[in-house]
């Protein structure tokens, strides 16, 4: 993809549709479809790893091929102050310069108006940000975030938002609403790299009518795909998955629908039930860092010291090579000793069981059975899993 002389937007960016719902579930609203891409296909409902900074952390491109994982995501604010569009435009764009084939979605940087909050100042034209690194100001707004992803070169392009914070009153969150339409209509009218997507994201915090008010005008401007962001903030469940079936409403059901920074299972399981194709979350791999395994039976601490003689794989009848070649004893040994390994070896295993759960939920809906296989999945992962921090 080139990182020069994109289309405007309006005009189609690649042949065909962004989205083929393949097929709807007959009792929840979850769907199983295909996003298409310039740079491939993504079957949904999709699992995209974070990477940041131009990295999946601890992974190379190629375990994640093996992996099955299809889409990655990468960030505006973070690749734009390092290491900056002159090193990436010279090496032909994101794809080229971290050696990643597939397709990519880059979050516009609106969600570090949320995270960088002490460092940041916010204005009708955009947001002022002293760098988290050196304090140099740093100006981002609609028309900045839309170029810098146009230079980076990704498949789907995340427009300028605003991400209201939990709790956040009601005049607030009204005024992110507006923020984040007026900037999405800039948005709206950027040039693009060829064959680049773009999608609107859905505000309005907690309350209802602000969320279908955003999803409105962002549905009259017409984007590509649309986004339900300001979840997964600090708000307790109910209230996220409440903001998602109301973010839901009233969008294109042609269009793909994406859930921003939610990875908890059981979370993922009741936003596809409610009509949400992607979702994206760093918690295979920080989690993997802290020592902690994902498994079809709940969570535990692999670094824990009752492991220490422990033969067992990280988790029994898993197919991936860290469970074929290697014991809880093992992992445990390379992560407490702080060994690189330990953390590459525990990363592959998370996101091997995240790619698992996505490819098994499209099964089931294909099968027509996603409620049954919901319940069971839930059922063991809640009922049977690690107790006390024992790995059954």
């Amino acid at each position: 993809m080139g990182v020069g002389g994109g289309i405007v937007a309006g005009q189609m960016t690649s042949a065909g549709r962004i989205f083929e719902l393949v097929k709807r579930d007959s009792r929840t609203g979850a769907r199983l479809g295909v996003v298409h891409t310039a740079h491939g296909d993504v079957a949904t409902p999709a699992f995209m790893p974070v990477g940041t900074q131009g990295t999946v952390k601890a992974m190379s491109p190629q375990e994640l091929t093996e992996l099955g994982v299809e889409i990655l995501l990468g960030n505006t604010y973070h690749l734009n102050i390092r290491p900056g569009l002159e090193v990436i435009e010279a090496s032909g764009g994101l794809h080229r310069f971290m050696g990643w084939s597939g397709p990519i979605l880059t979050d516009s940087g609106g969600f570090q108006v949320f995270s960088l909050a002490k460092l940041r100042t916010i204005t009708a034209t955009g947001v002022e940000f002293q760098s988290h690194l050196d304090g140099t100001k740093i100006f981002l707004g609609p028309v900045e975030a839309m170029h810098i992803q146009k230079v980076l070169g990704s498949d789907i392009a995340m427009a300028f938002d605003e991400c209201a914070p939990h709790p956040c009153d009601r005049e607030s969150a009204c005024q992110a609403v507006e923020r984040t339409l007026a900037w999405a209509a800039v948005c709206r009218e950027q040039p693009r790299a060829a064959g680049q997507w773009v999608f609107g994201i859905v505000q309005g915090g907690e309350h209802a009518d602000l969320r279908e008010r955003c999803a409105a005008g962002l549905v009259a401007l017409g984007f590509d795909g649309y986004a339900i962001g300001g979840v997964s903030v600090g708000e307790p469940e109910d209230v996220l998955l409440a903001g998602v079936e109301h973010g839901v409403r009233g969008l294109p059901a042609d269009r793909p629908r994406y859930l921003m920074g939610v990875g908890k299972v059981n979370q993922i399981f009741e936003a596809v039930a409610r009509g949400v194709d992607m979702f994206d979350c760093v918690m295979p791999t920080r989690f993997a860092r802290n020592g902690t395994a994902f498994t079809r039976r709940g969570s535990y601490p692999v670094k824990a010291g009752e492991y220490r003689l422990d033969q067992n794989p990280v988790e029994p009848g898993c197919a991936c090579y860290t469970c074929r070649k290697f014991s809880r004893a093992y992992v445990r040994h390379m992560l407490n000793v702080n060994e690189i390994l330990g953390v590459r070896l525990l990363t592959l295993h998370n996101l091997h069981f995240y790619m698992e759960l996505m490819r098994a939920m499209r099964g089931a809906l294909r099968e027509d059975r996603f409620v049954e296989f919901k319940a069971e999945f839930l059922a063991q992962h809640a009922s049977e899993g690690m107790h006390a921090g024992r790995a059954v």
